[in-house]
């Protein structure tokens, strides 16, 4: 997980020549919703959202037992990537982990690449189809691309590979509809 971590967030920053540093091409996005601060009008939004928000995971203590995971975005190539490592709770058949866990990350890699490509979304659809199971512990790689976007309708594709890409897991589609900043004030 560090070397795919060092990968991603090296591309981050590049050093030109003469030794002065530039944006690179990928952005490291911090993680839950306040990823949703990088879309329009998103900074208030997440501030009172935030205030709000019950994440299950964030009652767990114990380091590296749930959703370990980084998220990076590509503008220009239009991509999100998370690396994620899923600890011990996140156990569905003996040794790894739960669909129900893998359906949660792709949704959070898929929903933070569409509110970077649309402003605030909602999950209208998620389809998933299940490859070969993840063993618990390991590292994978979720990589979303934008396939099209129409009107208030964005779609994406994403898979889920092991760390050096040699394996697919899963594989999915996901629509997301933008929604106003009225309907997310009234939900919470």
């Amino acid at each position: 997980m560090v070397r795919l971590y060092e990968h991603y967030n090296s591309q981050c920053e590049v050093e030109r020549e003469g030794g002065e540093k530039q944006k690179g091409p990928w952005k490291r996005l911090p993680s839950y919703n306040r990823v949703l601060k990088y879309a329009t009008g998103g900074v208030y939004l997440s501030k009172l959202i935030q205030s709000k928000a019950r994440l299950f995971t964030r009652n767990i203590k114990e380091p590296g037992a749930s959703f370990e995971y980084v998220l990076f975005d590509n503008s220009e190539e239009q991509k999100c990537v998370g690396i994620l490592q899923a600890g011990h709770l996140l156990e569905g058949p003996p040794g790894f982990v739960h669909g129900g866990a893998i359906a949660t990350m792709i949704d959070t890699v898929t929903g933070a690449h569409a509110t970077l490509l649309s402003g605030p979304v909602m999950t209208a659809n998620l389809n998933i189809n299940y490859r070969s199971p993840i063993p618990l512990g390991s590292t994978v790689v979720l990589e979303s691309c934008l396939d099209k976007k129409e009107d208030k309708k964005t779609f994406v594709t994403c898979k889920v590979t092991s760390s050096d890409g040699s394996k697919l897991h899963t594989e999915a589609t996901a629509l997301f509809v933008s929604i106003s900043v009225c309907k997310i004030l009234d939900g919470v």
